[in-house]
């Protein structure tokens, strides 16, 4: 997240937090003074700050995040593949101590076909 972006949702949120205190105080003091009736409306300006503050929150998010991952699921994996699995979100789940490890199950029986193939065509 560049500094921009964490400006820019730092004053979102300081201007949402302000916009929650004005609405806070504008219904404790109708509601205290009983001078409306009440379903006491909030100003229009409290409104668009709430309302920009969002705006603004979700901008900064928007330009701080990552860079977004392929949307189909073979060119995700693929890419995974070709770094190496660092970046493997299930790589916890795939080294779980009691279970199998696949792809060396898979090699190691690789190996073993390969050796019985080349004892038979030694005693040939």
């Amino acid at each position: 997240m560049g500094f921009v972006s964490r400006m820019l949702t730092f004053f979102g949120l300081i201007l949402l937090t302000h916009a929650g205190y004005s609405a806070h105080e504008h219904t404790v003091l109708y509601s205290s003074a009983r001078l409306a009736s009440p379903t006491t409306a909030l100003p229009l300006d409290i409104t668009i700050e709430a309302l920009v503050s969002l705006a603004v929150v979700c901008a900064g998010l928007v330009l701080g995040a990552e860079k977004l991952k392929p949307i189909s699921w073979s060119e995700w994996a693929g890419e995974i593949e070709r770094e190496g699995g660092r970046r493997n979100p299930y790589l916890r789940l795939e080294e779980r101590y009691g279970f199998w490890d696949i792809r060396a199950k898979r090699k190691e029986f690789a190996d073993w076909v390969r050796g019985n193939d080349a004892l038979e065509e030694l005693k040939k």
